[in-house]
C-alpha cells in the first residue's frame, strides 16, 4: 500500500484539470499511429506527445524487447530483473504522453529478447528469427489497426542491429497484414486483415554519442511542426516528451532541452495513394468523425449522427473546464455514437467499427473523469499467496449515492471476491485458491485508458438514463506470488581447485508457508542442514566446472521473489528458480592484496571480490575521505564517477594514492558518467564515441595478447586462451580510444570485418603505483560465473 507521501505525489502529478484536458484531447481524432522500436526508450516521445495531445491521435508504442540485455544506471539488476524495470519504465513513460504499449517480446526466455548489442540486422534475425518477429508485427497491426506506422530508426550501417531488424520487419509486415493468405491462424482468433495506410521513415540521422549512421537519411516529404504549448500544462510538446523520457531512469534518460525540438522530418515510404505531397500527417486518412461521415453510401441518419457527435465533442472541448457543460456535451456524443455503433452496416463496421468502439470507450472515460467520482483502488496486502486472503478497497471522491455506481473487480483466474462493505468506500474480500497460478512477469499490453496489471477495477455510473463505464488501475501492482520465497545467501559459491575438500556454509532464508526444504543432489556434491544454516560438501574428486543444485519445497521447485522498488516506477518484483550454483576453478589470489571497492550500485563486483576470498572493504563516502594507505588496490565500479559525487570529489586523492604506490583499477564508464578524459584518470584517457565503434559485441571474438609477459597477465594466474572461453553477451564496450603514452594496451580484439581495438585493457605505471582501466564486461561475466573473469580479476587487483 502506498504511504501518504506517495499518494500526495501521485495526486500532485495528475490533477483533475490535466486529466480532464487529456481525456478531451483524445476525442479529436479517430486515427491511430504506431511507432515501432526495439527497446524501451527508443520512442520519439516529443513527436508522440504532439500527435496524441495536439492532434488527438491514438498513439501505440510497439516494442520488440524488454531491454533486458542492456545496462542499469540505477542498481545491480540485470537480465530478467532489468527487463521488469525497463518494462515498467516504458509503461510509466507511456502514461505521461497517454500512449498505449504493445509488447512483441516477453522477456529473456522468449526468443525475441534483448541479447545485448548487435551491429547488423541480419545477425539480429539470426537470434530472433525474421519470420517470427514479422509474424508478431502482423498480429500487432491486425489487432491495433494503426493507420500510420513510424519506425524509430533507419536500417543503415552504423545503427544498432536490433533497430535495423525492427525497421525492416515493420515494413515487411505491412503487406502481409493486408494479405488474406498470410498467417491464417490469426483469423481463428478473431483478427482480420488490415491495411496500414502510411509507412514513414525518420528523415533524420540516428547518429550521436552511441550510433553513427553511415548514410544520410532519406529525403523529407513531410515536416511536422509541433509548435505551441499544451493548454493544460503550458509546456512545449518536446518538454512533455522529456517528462516521459524521465522515466527511463535506468538508462540515464530525462534531460532538459534548452531549446525544445519543434520540427520532425518524416519520409513517406509507402502511402495509400503513393502521393508524397502532404500538408499534414492526417492527409488522406479517416482522421475525424466528419471524415467517417463521408463514407460512401452511408445512411443519411448515420451521417447526421456522426456530424452531430463531432459537434458535441467540439462543444465539450470548448467548454473546458466547465464540468457540467462538458458532461452534458459528452453524454450527447455518447448517445449519438451508440446509435451509429448499433445500426451501421457491415461494410462500415468492418472498416471503421474499431474507431467507433474506441471513441465510445474514450467518451465514457471522459464522462467519469468529468464527474470525478473515482478516487483510488488498492489491494491490501498487494501480494497474495495461494490460499491467501486480501482486501480490495475502492474509494470515491464523491458519495456513490450521488449516482448509481457499480464496481466490478477484474481479477486473475483462481481469485474470487465478495463485497464486505459499501459506502464512501467499497471493500471486497479476495480469496486465492490453493492452486492459483503465480502472476507472470511480463504482460503483453499496457493501455493508457486503464485496466492494467494482474488486477484492476471496472467502475460504472448511471447518469440520467445513461450508464457509463471505464477501467481503472490499482494504485500499486497486485501479484500472486509463490507460497514460499526462498533466498539463498550467497546463491553462488567459488571453490578453488587447490583447496582441500571444502565444507561451505550458506543460509536459506524462507518467507511464506512452512514447507520442507531440500536440495537436489548432484554428482560430487551434497547439501545438509547444520543448525540454522546449510553446508555443501564435495564428495568426489575436485573437477573444474559449474554445478547447480536446485532447491525444492516439498515436491515443487522453489522460487526466489526479489522485490524491486524505485520511486519512478513504484514496486515490482522478479521471480526466478532458487538454486545454489558452485563454480570450481583454478584460481590463485594475489599475495598481500587489501582491496577497497568503490561501487555505484550498478554491479555486484564488491560482493564477488569478497566471495573470491579477497580482503575487501566497500568504501562509503566517509571511508573514501579518510586514510587510503591501508589498501593496496582500489577498484572503482561501473558508472561510479557519474553516480557518486563523493568519488568525483576524491579524484585528486585517488591520483595521489597511485603516485604513492597504490593500484587504481577503473571498470568501464560511459563518456557521460562524469568521465573527464583529462582529469578523471591519472593521465589522459579518452573513451571512444560513438560507442558503436568502440565495442566488441561478439562474446567469442578472438583475443590477441599484445604484452604476453605483462605482470597483470602472468600472475598470480597465467591468462591463456581458455580464460576467454564461455563469455556471455559481449567482450566489452566503451573502449578507450586514445590515451597518454604512459598507458600500455594489453589486448586487441574486434568484431568480424572490423579493425582491431586495443582499448579493452590498458595499464600504466605512475610514480610508485599503477592505474589500470578495463572496458571488458567483467561484472557481467562474474554474474554469469565465467571462470576466466575471476582469474583475470584476481590478477587486476594485485598490488602495484
Amino acid at each position: 500500500m502506498l504511504n501518504p507521501r506517495e499518494r500526495i505525489e501521485r495526486q500532485m502529478a495528475a490533477p483533475w484539470f490535466v486529466r480532464m484536458h487529456r481525456r478531451l484531447s483524445a476525442l479529436k481524432s479517430v486515427a491511430t499511429v504506431m511507432q515501432t522500436g526495439a527497446h524501451p526508450d527508443d520512442e520519439q516521445n516529443g513527436l508522440l506527445a504532439y500527435l496524441r495531445m495536439e492532434l488527438g491521435m491514438r498513439v501505440i508504442i510497439a516494442c520488440s524487447t524488454r531491454g533486458e540485455g542492456g545496462q542499469n544506471a540505477l542498481g545491480p539488476e540485470r537480465l530478467g530483473a532489468l527487463g521488469v524495470i525497463r518494462s515498467r519504465e516504458l509503461e510509466e513513460a507511456a502514461r505521461v504522453i497517454d500512449a498505449d504499449v504493445h509488447w512483441l517480446g516477453h522477456g529473456p526466455a522468449d526468443l525475441i529478447h534483448d541479447f545485448g548489442f548487435s551491429k547488423d540486422g541480419d545477425r539480429t534475425f539470426d537470434r530472433w528469427g525474421e519470420a517470427r518477429i514479422v509474424e508478431r508485427l502482423v498480429r500487432a497491426y491486425r489487432k491495433e489497426r494503426p493507420d500510420i506506422v513510424i519506425p524509430t530508426f533507419l536500417d543503415v550501417p552504423g545503427q544498432h542491429g536490433h533497430h535495423r531488424a525492427m525497421t525492416r520487419a515493420a515494413k515487411t509486415a505491412i503487406s502481409l497484414a493486408a494479405d488474406t493468405s498470410a498467417f491464417p491462424e490469426h483469423f481463428s482468433e478473431g483478427l482480420t486483415p488490415w491495411k496500414v495506410a502510411k509507412f514513414y521513415l525518420p528523415a533524420w540521422s540516428g547518429g550521436g554519442d552511441t550510433y553513427d549512421d553511415e548514410v544520410p537519411p532519406p529525403e523529407t516529404t513531410l515536416v511536422i511542426a509541433a509548435e505551441g504549448k499544451e493548454q493544460a500544462t503550458g509546456a512545449q510538446y518536446d518538454r512533455i516528451g522529456e517528462w516521459s523520457r524521465y522515466y527511463h531512469a535506468s538508462q540515464g534518460m530525462g534531460h532538459w532541452p534548452k531549446d525544445p525540438q519543434v520540427f520532425w522530418q518524416l519520409h513517406l515510404e509507402t502511402g495509400e495513394n503513393g502521393d508524397r505531397e502532404e500538408a499534414t500527417i492526417a492527409d488522406n486518412l479517416p482522421a475525424s468523425l466528419l471524415d467517417l461521415a463521408e463514407h460512401p453510401g452511408l445512411d443519411p441518419d448515420l451521417v447526421k449522427a456522426l456530424r452531430e457527435a463531432d459537434e458535441a465533442i467540439a462543444s465539450a472541448i470548448s467548454a473546458f473546464p466547465a464540468r457540467q457543460l462538458i458532461e452534458a456535451s459528452l453524454l450527447e456524443a455518447a448517445t449519438l455514437l451508440q446509435h451509429v455503433d448499433e445500426t451501421a452496416g457491415q461494410e462500415f463496421r468492418d472498416l471503421h467499427g474499431h474507431r467507433i468502439m474506441r471513441k465510445r470507450a474514450q467518451l465514457d472515460a471522459a464522462i467519469l473523469t468529468a464527474i470525478d467520482i473515482f478516487e483510488r483502488a488498492y489491494v491490501e496486502p498487494a501480494e497474495m499467496r495461494p490460499g491467501g486472503q486480501a482486501f480490495l478497497h475502492v474509494e470515491f471522491s464523491a458519495s456513490p449515492s450521488t449516482y448509481e455506481v457499480d464496481v466490478t473487480p477484474v481479477l486473475p483466474s483462481g481469485v474470487s471476491s465478495s463485497v464486505e462493505t459499501l459506502g464512501q468506500a467499497t471493500v471486497f474480500s479476495l480469496l486465492a485458491e490453493k492452486d492459483v497460478s503465480v502472476s507472470g512477469l511480463y504482460q503483453p499490453v499496457w493501455n493508457a485508458m486503464g485496466g492494467n496489471g494482474h488486477a484492476s477495477v471496472r467502475v460504472s455510473a448511471k447518469i440520467g438514463a445513461r450508464t457509463v463505464t471505464a477501467s481503472f488501475d490499482l494504485e500499486e501492482p497486485f501479484f500472486i506470488s509463490p507460497a514460499l520465497s526462498l533466498t539463498l545467501a550467497p546463491d553462488a559459491l567459488l571453490v578453488p581447485l587447490g583447496a582441500s575438500a571444502p565444507q561451505l556454509g550458506f543460509k536459506a532464508l524462507a518467507r511464506g508457508d512452512e514447507t520442507a526444504l531440500s536440495f537436489k543432489a548432484t554428482d560430487g556434491w551434497k547439501v545438509r542442514k547444520s543448525g540454522d544454516d546449510w553446508v555443501v560438501e564435495r564428495t568426489g574428486e575436485a573437477v573444474a566446472g559449474l554445478v547447480s543444485l536446485d532447491a525444492h519445497t516439498g515436491s515443487h521447485a522453489a522460487f526466489q521473489v526479489t522485490p524491486i522498488a524505485y520511486p519512478h516506477i513504484g514496486r515490482a518484483r522478479f521471480l526466478a528458480p532458487s538454486k545454489l550454483r558452485i563454480l570450481s576453478l583454478d584460481m590463485k589470489l594475489p599475495a598481500g592484496a587489501r582491496v577497497g571497492y568503490v561501487g555505484g550500485g550498478a554491479d555486484n563486483v564488491g560482493s564477488w571480490l569478497g566471495r573470491m576470498g579477497l580482503d575487501v572493504t566497500e568504501l562509503d563516502a566517509q571511508a573514501l575521505s579518510g586514510d587510503l594507505t591501508s589498501y593496496t588496490t582500489i577498484v572503482v565500479g561501473i558508472f561510479a564517477f557519474g553516480i557518486r559525487s563523493d568519488l568525483a570529489a576524491a579524484t585528486a586523492k585517488l591520483h595521489r594514492f597511485v603516485e604513492q604506490g597504490g593500484h587504481l583499477v577503473t571498470l568501464y564508464h560511459r563518456p557521460s558518467d562524469g568521465w573527464d578524459p583529462q582529469s578523471t584518470p591519472v593521465r589522459r584517457l579518452e573513451i571512444g564515441k560513438p560507442s558503436l565503434r568502440w565495442r566488441v559485441t561478439d562474446p567469442h571474438a578472438e583475443v590477441t595478447v599484445l604484452s604476453p609477459d605483462h605482470p597483470l597477465l602472468v600472475g598470480p594466474n597465467v591468462i591463456s586462451d581458455e580464460d576467454w572461453a564461455g563469455w556471455d553477451k559481449e567482450r566489452g564496450l566503451y573502449f578507450a580510444a586514445r590515451w597518454d603514452d604512459a598507458y600500455e594496451p594489453l589486448l586487441a580484439m574486434h568484431d568480424v570485418n572490423e579493425q582491431p581495438l586495443k582499448g579493452a585493457l590498458i595499464s600504466g605505471r605512475f610514480g610508485k603505483g599503477r592505474h589500470t582501466h578495463t572496458s571488458l564486461v567483467l561484472h557481467h561475466q562474474m554474474d554469469k560465473l565465467v571462470p576466466g573473469a575471476f582469474r583475470l580479476m584476481a590478477n587486476l587487483v594485485q598490488p602495484a
